[in-house]
C-alpha cells in the first residue's frame, strides 16, 4: 500500500524550520504592537461571497484560483485566498468600526489553486495589517513606515525596494478604464490570450502581463496618473511628501496596479531581485469602498499583506538561521521518577529553560552520544553516587577549556542561570 502524501502545493513545515518561523512571528508581532495594532484571528473558511463581492468576479483569484465548494447545507463556501476581505467582514459583523483609527493585524495560511512553484504554493502564509476609518495620507505613510521598520528589524532593507502609485478614485478609474480599452482595442491581436480575456473585464490587470509583446505595447499605453482627479492627486502628493520627510526611498511606478478590485488611491509593493520570478514580498494599498461593498457603513481603509514564505526565503538567502536546541541534556542512571522530578524542578525554577531527558535510558556512552547530537550546551549527570550525595555532575558539552564539576542539587538552578546567556528575563 502506498504512503499517503500531502496535497500538491501544501507543504509540511518541519521542526528544523519552525524556529525561524517563530522568530519571524515574534519579531513582527513586536513591531505591530509598537504601532498600536491588535491581532485578530479570522476563520480559514468563509462564505464565498465574502471574496467574490470584495475581490471582483473578473479577477484571477475568483476566476481561476479560489478553492470554492458547496457544503452539505447547500451554502457556497471558500478557503480564504487572502486576508483583507475576511477582516472587513469580521469588523462589520462584530461592530469594531465605531471608532476611527482601528488597527488590526493577522497572520496565517491562505489558499489559491495555482501551479506550484518556488515562492508560490497552494497553501501559503501571510502577515497582514489593516487600518480603518482614516482617510488621511498620514495613515498611508505610517503604514509604509511600519513595513520599512520591519525590513530594518529583519536586516533585509538592502534586499527590497519600494514602488508606489495611485489608482485614483472610482470615477478616475472608470474614465481611465475606457481610455485604456480604446487604446488597446486596435491592437487586440498583439495581446497574449490572458490579456485578450481581460480587455473588457479587468483591463488594468494587463499591466501585470509578463508577455514581452504585451509589455512593449503597454509601455505606450495611457497612464492612470494622467487621469487622476484633483483630490486623488493631492492625496498622493501628500503621501510622497510624508515619505520624503521620513527619509523612505521609493519609486513611483505608473504601471503598478493591484490584482484585486477593491483597491483605490495609494498602492504599493516591496520588490526584491533575490527570489527570481516571485519578486513581490509585500503589497497593499487603500480600499476606501470595501467596507461599503461588504455591507457596512462607508469607512476608509488601507492595509498590506506580506508573504511569509518569501520573507523567510530572503532571511535564508541572507544566511540567517534559527535553531531550537536544548540548554541542558539530562543523563541519568537512576530511577526514572527521580530524573523526571529533577527536570520538572528545573523547569519550575528557571522559566524558559529547555531540557531534553534521556527517556530511552541506556548506558552512559549511549546517552552522551544522544546528548552531543542534541546540540545541548550542558549535560546534567545523575547516577547512583550523585543521588546518594544529593548532587549532580554538570558537564559542558561545547568548548574544550570547561571542566566537569560536582554541584549540590539545590544549587544547580542558580549555577545554570549564571552559565546560560539566552534565558528570558
Amino acid at each position: 500500500m502506498n504512503n499517503i502524501r500531502s496535497v500538491r502545493g501544501m507543504h509540511d513545515i518541519l521542526p528544523e524550520e519552525t524556529p525561524l518561523w517563530q522568530w519571524l512571528e515574534r519579531s513582527l508581532g513586536d513591531i505591530f504592537a509598537s504601532y498600536d495594532f491588535h491581532e485578530i484571528r479570522i476563520p480559514l473558511v468563509e462564505q464565498a461571497e465574502v471574496f467574490t463581492r470584495a475581490i471582483g468576479q473578473a479577477t484571477d483569484v475568483v476566476e481561476k484560483e479560489m478553492y470554492a465548494f458547496e457544503d452539505r447545507n447547500g451554502d457556497m463556501l471558500s478557503l480564504r485566498p487572502e486576508g483583507t476581505a475576511g477582516v472587513v467582514r469580521a469588523a462589520i459583523q462584530n461592530s469594531l468600526l465605531q471608532t476611527p483609527g482601528l488597527k488590526l493585524w493577522y497572520q496565517g495560511p491562505m489558499f489559491r489553486h495555482e501551479r506550484p512553484q518556488k515562492g508560490r504554493q497552494r497553501q501559503f502564509h501571510q502577515f497582514g495589517a489593516e487600518v480603518f476609518g482614516l482617510a488621511e495620507a498620514a495613515a498611508d505613510a505610517e503604514l509604509i513606515a511600519m513595513v520599512e521598520r520591519i525590513w530594518r528589524k529583519l536586516g533585509l532593507k538592502q534586499m527590497v525596494r519600494l514602488e508606489i502609485n495611485s489608482l485614483g478614485d472610482r470615477d478616475d478609474r472608470q474614465r481611465y478604464r475606457q481610455q485604456l480599452i480604446d487604446f488597446l482595442r486596435p491592437h487586440f491581436e498583439r495581446l497574449d490570450p490572458d490579456s485578450q480575456r481581460r480587455l473588457d473585464s479587468n483591463p488594468l490587470r494587463i499591466f501585470d502581463s509578463k508577455h514581452p509583446e504585451t509589455q512593449a505595447l503597454m509601455a505606450d499605453a495611457p497612464r492612470l496618473s494622467d487621469a487622476l482627479g484633483a483630490e486623488a492627486r493631492a492625496h498622493f502628493d501628500q503621501v510622497c511628501r510624508l515619505l520624503d520627510a521620513l527619509g523612505i526611498a521609493y519609486q513611483v511606478n505608473p504601471g503598478l496596479v493591484r490584482g484585486l478590485d477593491y483597491y483605490c488611491r495609494t498602492v504599493f509593493e516591496w520588490i526584491t531581485e533575490d527570489l527570481g520570478a516571485q519578486g513581490t514580498v509585500c503589497a497593499g494599498g487603500r480600499y476606501d469602498d470595501l467596507v461599503a461593498i461588504q455591507g457596512g457603513r462607508a469607512t476608509p481603509g488601507i492595509g498590506f499583506a506580506m508573504g511569509a514564505e518569501r520573507v523567510l526565503a530572503l532571511l535564508q538567502a541572507k544566511g540567517l538561521e534559527q535553531a531550537q536546541i536544548p540548554h541542558v541534556y539530562l543523563v541519568s542512571q537512576v530511577d526514572g521518577s527521580v530524573s523526571l522530578a529533577l527536570a520538572e524542578r528545573l523547569r519550575d525554577e528557571i522559566p524558559g529553560l529547555r531540557i531534553a531527558s534521556s527517556l530511552a535510558g541506556g548506558s552512559f556512552k549511549a546517552q552522551f552520544k544522544r546528548a552531543d547530537r542534541s546540540g545541548a550546551g550542558f549535560a546534567v549527570i545523575l547516577g547512583e553516587d550523585e543521588l546518594a550525595a544529593d548532587a549532580v555532575q554538570l558537564k559542558p558539552l561545547r568548548g574544550e577549556a570547561a571542566q566537569q564539576q560536582t554541584i549540590a542539587t539545590e544549587l544547580l538552578a542558580a549555577r545554570l542561570r549564571e552559565l546560560l546567556s539566552d534565558l528570558p528575563g
